[in-house]
């Protein structure tokens, strides 16, 4: 396994050792007829990754291909969609204008405070 893993992973193979140790003890041995991790403790492991593999979505996971903007060096630029709110910072002799924009981001909807120049 751990030959399989860094012909996959090359040179930075050691990161995945902790997915490694997981995988070994959770897979079905036939000389102890259980994984590693049930036969040492009599149940099922209940990590956060098996949880992760049951957890769904309802909203489609496709990107419209016409919403998705790239520069010239293939990176996602970020763009300003809409400005959700105004506020004033007040400091102690001066006041900011800032402004709650909502960019499309890669990650979906996002939203940060700007300063309004």
């Amino acid at each position: 396994m751990l030959r399989a893993c860094v012909i996959d992973f090359g040179n930075g193979w050691e990161r995945h050792l902790p997915l490694i140790e997981f995988s070994y003890n959770n897979i079905y041995h036939a000389s102890i007829k259980a994984a590693p991790f049930e036969a040492l403790y009599g149940r099922k492991c209940r990590s956060p990754v098996c949880w992760a593999e049951k957890c769904l979505s309802e909203e489609p996971l496709a990107v419209p291909l016409d919403e998705i903007h790239i520069d010239d060096k293939l990176r996602f630029v970020e763009e300003p969609v809409e400005i959700m709110d105004r506020e004033v910072k007040w400091l102690k002799q001066s006041h900011i204008p800032i402004i709650k924009v909502r960019w499309n981001s890669r990650r979906g909807p996002e939203f940060t405070w700007e300063r309004e120049d």
